[in-house]
């Protein structure tokens, strides 16, 4: 009995326990009992003893579980009619099959009392760091090998990308124990932020001294993670600690995670100041709270990276401090101002009017490309005479200009040239115009055409 206490951790009482059972399971088979049977064994000396149960009656009518009055005063001379008295049972030589049920009832006591053992051990340490060997893999969840027992890695419990191999040590936490009819099922996670907060305590002495103190925690798991520490010694610096001599402590637990970018931060009992260093590596201009949430302004080069790929850094920071969190840079913040009193336009909205504007600068723009008949008897109206003389004179050469224009191209390529860049109706028009002009340029006269 003390070697089986010694080898599997089980309390002598327990082993004396499932004997006791064992024998009277036996007993009753063996010798066909119906009745109450109750084994004792002594711890000292190994003795057996086995007692029946018998119930007092006037008149015995089933001999295995009944005793007359009289016959029961022998053992207990104030016992009355209805009362149970136990009789002591001449030992007897057990049977095989006895001895093989006896066997197996002390055999699954002592399974049974183990995992009850075993839960009860692994159920003080759940969320405390465990080291495991990977044995093998059933439906992508990894089976460790815990020493005394096994436990479940799931795949969401994993980090994202993360492979292991057969035979590799891994550290993950015990998030939860259940009982099962196989024993109990330990559920282990390296994704969790518990776990974290395990690692700093393993490689942090100050830490583990309570020197430092982990005020919170936030994991974006396999990718980024921050952390808030306070330390009671104002000798000691708790960001300082947590780093380590040129960054050994945080590169180890970043290994150990896979890579996983860890910012160590300051907490401090100012929310506003705490909610500006939730935002590190970014600076922060100011911090507005209002109830349970935040408008938090950056300088404009820094935007981006308070903001972080994907949302982050701000998403991160909002974990950690438990307050919704908005960012705007020092322009969109005095363009959003402005436009709450009326004098800008609000950077989160898009301009009024701007498709009109597009409208607007597309028909002058067709106007000035090709202008219609009307166009052009408007601009016709608005001209004063002298104006239209000017540039008539301008646009028209002189008489030995005229002339070479006449020898060089007649009027109908100068009618063709002029269908090319005008309208059906102002073709027309400027061709009668154009031959006035060279017939009066023969002629020695320098009218406008438009007169």
């Amino acid at each position: 009995m003390k070697a089986i206490e010694k080898s599997k951790g089980i309390a002598l009482e327990i082993l004396f326990e499932a004997l006791e059972v064992a024998l009277i399971s036996a007993y009753k088979r063996n010798f066909q009992a119906p009745g109450n049977v109750r084994v004792t064994v002594d711890r000292e000396t190994g003795e057996i003893k086995v007692y029946s149960q018998l119930k007092v009656v006037q008149e015995v009518e089933q001999p295995q579980q009944e005793i007359e009055l009289y016959e029961a005063r022998v053992y207990d001379p104030r016992c009355q009619a209805g009362d149970l008295i136990e009789k002591e049972v001449a030992r007897q030589e057990f049977g095989r099959i006895a001895a093989q049920t006896a066997k197996q009832v002390i055999i699954q006591r002592i399974r049974e009392a183990e995992r009850e053992l075993i839960y009860n051990d692994f159920l003080e340490r759940v969320d405390d760091i465990i080291t495991g060997t990977v044995r093998r893999f059933e439906f992508r969840h990894a089976i460790v090998d815990l020493g005394r027992a096994e436990g479940i890695l799931p795949r969401e419990e994993q980090l994202p990308r993360e492979r292991y191999r057969m035979n590799e040590r891994i550290k993950a936490i015990i998030m939860e124990v259940r009982k099962s009819s196989k024993g109990p099922q330990i559920i282990l996670s390296r994704n969790h932020t518990v776990f974290l907060k395990r690692l700093f305590e393993l490689e942090v002495p100050e830490i583990y001294d309570g020197i430092v103190e982990i005020k919170a925690a936030a994991r974006d798991p396999g990718f980024r993670a921050k952390l808030a520490v306070h330390s009671i010694n104002e000798d000691v610096d708790p960001v300082g600690a947590c780093v380590g001599p040129r960054g050994n402590r945080v590169q180890s637990i970043s290994s150990e995670l896979r890579g996983e970018r860890i910012d160590v931060i300051r907490w401090s009992e100012d929310t506003e100041q705490f909610l500006a260093n939730a935002l590190s590596p970014a600076r922060v201009v100011s911090v507005e709270i209002s109830e349970r949430s935040a408008l938090i302004i950056v300088p404009d080069d820094q935007l981006s990276l308070a903001i972080g790929k994907e949302g982050q850094n701000a998403r991160l920071a909002a974990k950690i401090t438990g307050y919704k969190i908005d960012i705007y840079s020092e322009t969109q913040i005095a363009q959003k101002r402005l436009s709450s009193l009326g004098l800008g336009a609000d950077p989160d909205e898009e301009p009024e009017g701007e498709e009109e504007t597009l409208t607007a600068e597309t028909a002058e723009t067709g106007e000035e490309e090709s202008a219609p008949a009307e166009t052009a008897e408007t601009a016709e109206e608005e001209s004063a005479p002298a104006e239209t003389a000017e540039t008539a004179e301008e646009e028209s050469a002189p008489a030995e200009t005229a002339e070479t224009a006449v020898e060089e191209s007649t009027p109908v390529e100068i009618a063709e040239t002029a269908e090319e860049e005008s309208t059906p109706a102002e073709t027309a028009e400027t061709a009668e115009e154009e031959t006035e002009e060279t017939g009066d340029a023969d002629e020695g006269s320098a009218e406008s055409p438009a007169e």
